[in-house]
């Protein structure tokens, strides 16, 4: 089964404080959530291997370590997790970037793909899968199902907040994939939202209603 990372850390608390804040408006919205990406981007590299080789430094030669597995890439869900990639490539500026589109249909929830696109070297990469929230789970299940289908074979997911019932789902539909998030709210409402959660992630980043 995959485990599930709650990252916890002081930082990243205190940004996710003001993100669910209600009157915190779309710039401070946008800079929290890259921040808190970058923050969280540094806890998912953990486990990332090393090798060891020599250099010269400007005393004297040295064994050091530099990172020795696969590339990284990045899959943003349409369009909320957006705004989580610049953060993460502060971190790892030499990740390729995919996308992954979805949206819910109002009558059914579930998610319909209308656009996926992936870097070219698929299977040399690493992925992480980013969105803000994982509610009801069904996306992210989508969307790390058409991952797999292009070939990919390790993947995380990283979000902000999440359901307990989207986590389930999630580690149901993909017992191989890690689940990485800053906060595990309450349950979700009759409309599919997350309690407490922070509001539609994609309307307060990019200021739509």
């Amino acid at each position: 089964m995959s485990t599930l990372h709650i990252i916890n850390h002081p930082l990243i608390q205190h940004k996710l404080t003001y993100i669910r804040n209600k009157n915190t408006g779309t710039k401070d919205f946008r800079e929290l959530v890259d921040e808190v990406a970058t923050l969280m981007a540094f806890e998912i590299t953990r486990d990332m291997p090393l090798e060891e080789i020599e250099i010269e430094t400007p005393v004297s030669t040295a064994k050091s370590k530099i990172l020795s597995g696969k590339k990284i890439g990045i899959v943003p869900i349409l369009r909320a997790g957006l705004g989580m990639v610049d953060g993460i490539l502060k971190l790892i500026p030499a990740a390729k970037v995919g996308h992954v589109g979805l949206y819910r249909d109002p009558e059914t929830l579930k998610p319909v793909e209308y656009y996926v696109k992936l870097p070219s070297d698929v299977e040399e990469r690493d992925f992480i899968v980013v969105d803000p929230m994982l509610a009801t789970g069904g996306s992210a299940i989508d969307a790390i199902q058409s991952i797999k289908q292009r070939g990919a074979k390790n993947i995380k997911f990283m979000c902000l907040v999440a359901s307990p019932q989207g986590v389930e789902a999630v580690q149901e539909a993909h017992p191989d994939v890690d689940i990485y998030v800053a906060a595990l709210d309450e349950k979700l409402n009759d409309h599919g939202y997350i309690v407490p959660g922070l509001g539609d992630a994609g309307d307060r980043l990019f200021g739509t209603k």
